[in-house]
Order: structure tokens, then C-alpha cells, then sequence
């Protein structure tokens, strides 16, 4: 069960196992440690008893706080819960990055999912909570594995997914495969959507029913290539993290 890629459950969809690429000096990332879903407000007995097994004890809601609260996670024995929320509410999602630009050599994109993704992954709000995300990987105990989570496990898991992925090396190709093996695992109808607040409400749902595809991920990965010159540089500048902890979260999630 910890070398499955995907873990079949009886009502959460798109639960993977992020473990088995290739990452940084052809290390291998773990099995059985960091794993992605869609939401978890709906269980059995038995997919309770399937995390347990896979010694899941945090769950990190990337979802906002009203989706929280209308849809609440279902906390299988030992978990504990981490509210995230990777999107700012309200005004803040609209934060400008006209000075990141002007220091900055920021692509531009035209199309849809990877400007977005490039509005979250520039976003102060959105920046905390990947560092949130990172910082309870880094005190993760051993014996223990953590998953995140959104409502259809495509977008703002896939956001986390390609920081993870990039911070342990694995090259873009294998990170857009992961990204898009989402497309495969779930069907993305508006019936499906949480409903959220106002203009964030259709953000996400346009997000959520846009199927996915392997260069929006740029809209992460060269930002951060063309932006800081590497992902090192941005993990100190943005997210405000220690080199000492990259090197920490390199040697935790790659095998010897």
C-alpha cells in the first residue's frame, strides 16, 4: 500500500501518494510519507481505518474558510487538522504585482490556469501558507505521513504538489505527468464545487471545471526560474525559509 501511487478509497477521490519520482542527484522521493487528495469531508469506516494504516496524522485544508466550514473535514483517530486556506479571501486575492514585474523578470502568460497560478504563487497570503504546509513537513515525525487537500484536488493541491515536487528536485516533465494524472482520476462538474464567497467563488469554480494541462504548471516553475534564477532563491526570498531547512526537507522526503 506505501508503493501505490493511487489509493483507492470508498468516497474521497484523486488520493495519491506523492512518492517515486526521480528528484534532486537521482534520489528518490519517498514512498508513504506525503500524499494529495481532494476533499475529505465525506468517509467510511474504512477509509478512516485506510489512513490510519498509512500513519496519516496531519491533514492540511488548503480550502477557504468557508468551504471549511460548510464542508468540514471528517478527522479519522490521531489526525490533526491544519487550516491552510492557499487562496486569500476577499480583496486580497487581487494583490498587484507591478513592483514584483518592475524587479523582477516575471513571465507573462496568456492563457488561463498558469496566470493564475502565477496570481497565487505571487501572492503574500498565498506564500504563508505554502510555508505553512512546509513547516509541518519539516516537524512531521518519521514514522508519520501527512496529507493535503483541497475540494476536487486539482488546483491548489496541484499548486502545492509542484512546490513539493520542484523543492526536491524532480524535473518539470515528471511534475506535469503528476499534475495531469489528476485529469484522469476525477471528473471536474460544477455539480461537484463547494460553493465559497463572491468573486473568489468563481475563480474557483472556473478553475475547478477547466481540465488541466501540462504547461499551466509553468505558470509556477518558470516564474520562479525567470523570477529568482532558482527555486532555492525563492524558497528563502518568498517563502521565508532557511537554506538549513531546505537542506532538512531534502534529506527527510529523498531516500539515501
Amino acid at each position: 500500500m506505501t508503493r501505490q501511487r493511487v489509493i483507492e478509497l470508498d468516497q474521497p477521490v484523486n488520493f495519491r501518494d506523492l512518492g517515486g519520482y526521480k528528484g534532486l542527484g537521482g534520489r528518490q522521493v519517498k514512498w508513504g510519507k506525503i500524499y494529495r487528495s481532494a476533499a475529505l469531508n465525506e468517509m467510511s469506516t474504512r477509509d478512516m481505518a485506510t489512513l490510519c494504516k498509512l500513519h496519516i496524522t496531519v491533514d492540511c485544508d488548503l480550502r477557504t474558510s468557508r468551504e471549511q466550514r460548510a464542508y468540514p473535514d471528517l478527522l479519522w483517530p490521531g489526525a490533526r487538522l491544519v487550516s491552510v486556506g492557499l487562496y486569500a479571501e476577499g480583496e486580497r486575492f487581487e494583490e498587484k504585482h507591478a513592483l514584483l514585474r518592475f524587479f523582477h523578470h516575471i513571465p507573462v502568460f496568456d492563457d488561463y490556469l498558469p496566470s493564475i497560478y502565477q496570481r497565487v504563487l505571487l501572492n503574500s497570503h498565498s506564500e504563508e501558507a505554502i510555508a505553512k504546509v512546509f513547516k509541518e513537513l519539516l516537524r512531521l515525525p518519521e514514522d508519520q505521513a501527512l496529507v493535503y487537500h483541497c475540494a476536487a484536488g486539482k488546483d491548489r493541491t496541484g499548486v502545492i504538489s509542484v512546490m513539493i515536487l520542484m523543492a526536491l528536485g524532480v524535473d518539470d516533465d515528471t511534475i506535469a505527468r503528476d499534475y495531469m494524472l489528476t485529469d484522469e482520476l476525477y471528473d471536474f462538474s460544477w455539480k461537484k464545487q463547494h460553493p465559497t464567497n463572491e468573486k473568489l467563488s468563481q475563480i474557483i469554480a472556473k478553475m475547478n471545471v477547466t481540465r488541466g494541462e501540462g504547461p499551466a504548471i509553468k505558470g509556477i516553475t518558470e516564474t520562479i526560474r525567470q523570477g529568482w534564477g532558482s527555486f532555492d532563491k525563492f524558497w528563502v526570498k518568498r517563502l521565508g525559509l532557511s537554506k538549513a531547512e531546505l537542506a532538512k526537507f531534502r534529506k527527510m522526503y529523498l531516500e539515501d
